[in-house]
């Protein structure tokens, strides 16, 4: 979960740094589904997580929207740590009380640490209220298709055909879906803008694959917060590489989301 929220940062990172961030993402997302085509002749069919499958697509498909929304009107130092810091909490009760995984004293109080390092890193420079509400509205979603997958990957014969049947429907569904939507402007940004794209739906397989095979292993609440480390990495590759401010309460938060992820990592 630590090396997916790694991932995790620079694809979102790859994403804010693109000119026209719908085209970009559907670059992203298309070149992962190109990626992980291959595999769907060696994998089972994902039967018993159809549903699952259908469910994930919609809710990916406005979380995507509700990112770029947020990347579009403030920083990403500023958005990203709302969006991803607001997801564990959510999905923490929803597995709790949907999916009946345990939640322990310690993976409760390693959460409240990453929420409130969260919230601490987010108060510096707060975003306008717009930018605001797309950053919490990606934290609801992050946290909807979190458990979905949960479910999905669980309910499939095993996490491989989960993994290959979800990069291929949202590759090959949002991707043409948002290229449709751009219609020029994605043919200008792929020609200039194709391998930061690859590099990005590549980093997309190890990111969202990594954190798929963990919640067939483990419970959702502790990995589901563990994953919210990117927002670590993601705070430190926007001040070093999209010259973004980071000030004091941002650096001080960031303690608190790596005390928290120590705590979820000691839990047993």
């Amino acid at each position: 979960m630590l090396a997916s929220g790694a991932a995790h940062a620079v694809v979102n990172a790859i994403l804010k740094s693109g000119g026209d961030k719908m085209s970009s993402r559907a670059l992203i997302d298309g070149s992962s589904a190109l990626l992980i085509l291959p595999l769907v002749f060696v994998v089972p069919l994902p039967h018993g997580a159809w549903t699952w499958l259908l469910a994930s697509f919609a809710v990916h498909l406005v979380y995507l929207i509700t990112v770029i929304k947020a990347f579009e009107g403030a920083d990403m130092s500023a958005v990203y740590p709302v969006m991803r810091g607001t997801a564990p909490v959510l999905a923490a009760l929803a597995s709790v009380f949907l999916l009946g995984d345990p939640i322990s004293l310690p993976v409760a109080l390693g959460i409240g640490l990453v929420s409130a390092g969260t919230a601490l890193v987010a108060w510096w420079n707060t975003p306008d209220k717009r930018a605001l509400a797309w950053a919490l509205a990606t934290g609801a979603t992050i946290a909807a298709y979190t458990v979905i997958d949960a479910k999905g990957a669980r309910a499939a014969p095993s996490a491989l055909s989960y993994i290959v049947w979800v990069f291929l429907m949202l590759g090959f569904g949002v991707g043409a879906i948002f290229a449709l939507w751009r219609g020029p402007r994605f043919l200008a940004a792929a020609r200039s803008e194709w391998k930061p794209g690859l590099i990005a739906g590549a980093l997309s397989i190890v990111t969202y694959g990594l954190a798929l095979w963990a919640y067939r292993l483990g419970d959702v609440p502790r990995l589901a917060a563990l994953r919210e480390s990117s927002i670590l990495f993601g705070v430190l590759i926007a001040w070093l590489f999209l010259n973004e401010r980071i000030g004091k309460a941002r650096v001080l938060g960031a303690g608190l989301i790596a005390s928290g992820a120590a705590m979820l990592l000691a839990a047993a």
